[in-house]
């Protein structure tokens, strides 16, 4: 097995999910697993047909995806598989979601794909050799002051008893940066990174799946992914707790913001 065979399956993987997500958009069949968090008949389509692709193929790897499946027996490679990332946009009838899966070696995201089938892109990363989206390559921006920024962010699925602390976060940066966005898909906000179409992306609580393929995407494209205080994650289960990812610029000016905010809360 080589990372281009990998590769080649991943590419096949995220042109069925694609296709999975396209089909039933606007005619969603959904139901709650949490007061804020649904999944619906796309999401568990999509993960089988990925799962059972990548089972197929590379039987000796690991796999973690959202919808409660994983196969953790300390294997050398991981797949790490959110296969519909904007699930409430999806439902909703909103088109910002995508597929998004990571190839994870020994703790360090090697290999990445999102599909956005809304609006045909797809970004793709391998250590080492750059980030693609639809082929062209990829280059964070070069905004170098946080006052110039246009940021991206997105509130845990707790934000409804938490919603006073998450807001004070979007307050301190808005009142210090161009403006701040909400998509709906931590994926897609770090592939957006990574295309330089937003400067930084800030978030709490994330999982692995939300960002073990966007991560790869903008470290590829010349950006900067740590937690709040500037180090790296911590292992595959700490994956997301909290993400900051820039075009590295800014980086340290996000950092002084959130460390402040993370020192009041204690």
């Amino acid at each position: 097995m080589t990372l281009s065979d990998c590769r080649r399956t991943l590419e096949q993987a995220l042109d069925g999910a694609g296709r999975v997500l396209g089909r039933d958009f606007g005619h969603v069949k959904k139901r709650y697993k949490g007061p804020s968090d649904i999944v619906t008949r796309a999401d568990l389509e999509s993960q089988r047909l990925i799962l059972s692709l990548l089972r197929r193929r590379f039987p000796d790897h690991d796999f973690l995806a959202e919808e409660k499946a994983s196969r953790q027996t300390g294997a050398e490679f991981c797949w790490v598989v959110d296969p519909l990332d904007g699930t409430t946009n999806y439902a909703h009838g909103y088109p910002v979601a995508c597929v998004s899966i990571g190839l994870v070696r020994r703790g360090r995201p090697v290999l990445a794909g999102i599909e956005d089938p809304f609006r045909k892109e797809r970004f793709l990363a391998q250590e080492g050799r750059g980030a693609t989206m639809n082929g062209r390559p990829l280059r964070v921006s070069r905004s170098r002051r946080l006052s110039e920024s246009l940021l991206v962010t997105g509130f845990p699925y707790d934000r409804a008893r938490r919603a006073a602390y998450y807001v004070e976060f979007y307050r301190s940066f808005i009142e210090r940066c161009h403006d701040v966005r909400r998509s709906g898909s931590a994926a897609l906000d770090l592939a957006w990174v990574a295309a330089g179409r937003v400067d930084g992306f800030w978030e709490l609580s994330l999982k692995p799946w939300d960002v073990a393929a966007g991560s790869l995407l903008v470290r590829e494209a010349g950006g900067v992914v740590s937690d709040f205080s500037g180090r790296p994650w911590n292992g595959l289960l700490d994956f997301g707790r909290q993400t900051l990812a820039t075009n590295g610029r800014i980086h340290r000016q996000m950092r002084g913001v959130l460390a402040a905010l993370v020192k009041e809360r204690r």
